[in-house]
């Protein structure tokens, strides 16, 4: 697995980074050749916030991008955190991959309904105070699956995960619902 290890406003010690490639690197003898690490490092400036020593990894494979942070007073234990969680991820998502080429597990149950967005509240409307867009991302929708784009969800650890749908060859959105079941948003034309 290729690591690439970055500080964010901050230099990364050679021993820190030799502990990372070893703790880091385990993590990729689950993955397949080629895998991609970026880890990141950094310190929280915030004095109140005790866990301020913060460690995020994002492995790019060839099927999901798996994602993981952890934080707390020591960065080598940040570290060991994330390790253990990527381990955790990898494993996962492996086991579920062979149980489905083994036809244990054919088809994801998902619900197919619309997401309904919250409706701000009445003090915001009242004060003219509305959402805004803060950020504007931009990715590469992959074709998969719902039940990949379903996994996928699971790894990134978000609400939601958009995905260009491999039958239909349209964009769709999984959502994790409040039921703890997925729903599957289908554009309609």
């Amino acid at each position: 697995m290729n690591l690439v290890i970055k500080g964010r406003n901050m230099a990364v010690s050679e021993a820190v980074a030799a502990y990372a490639g070893e703790k880091i690197g385990r993590v990729g003898k689950h993955l397949w050749d080629g895998a991609r690490c970026e880890l990141e490092l950094w310190t929280e400036k915030n004095p109140s916030i005790a866990a301020n020593q913060v460690a995020e990894a994002t492995i790019f494979t060839k099927g999901p991008v798996i994602r993981g942070r952890e934080a707390s007073a020591d960065m080598y234990s940040s570290l060991d955190l994330l390790a253990e969680k990527l381990e955790r991820q990898v494993k996962k998502y492996r086991g579920k991959l062979i149980a489905r080429t083994q036809g244990a597990h054919k088809e994801a149950v998902l619900m197919v309904g619309l997401a309904v967005p919250e409706q701000p509240e009445r003090e915001a409307e009242e004060a003219g105070e509305l959402p805004q867009i803060v950020k504007t991302k931009q990715f590469i929708v992959k074709p998969m699956t719902a039940e990949e784009a379903a996994l996928q969800l699971e790894l990134v650890g978000h609400d939601f995960f958009v995905f260009s749908n491999v039958d239909t060859q349209e964009t769709n959105v999984v959502y994790r619902r409040r039921d703890g079941n997925y729903g599957l948003i289908e554009p309609q034309r």
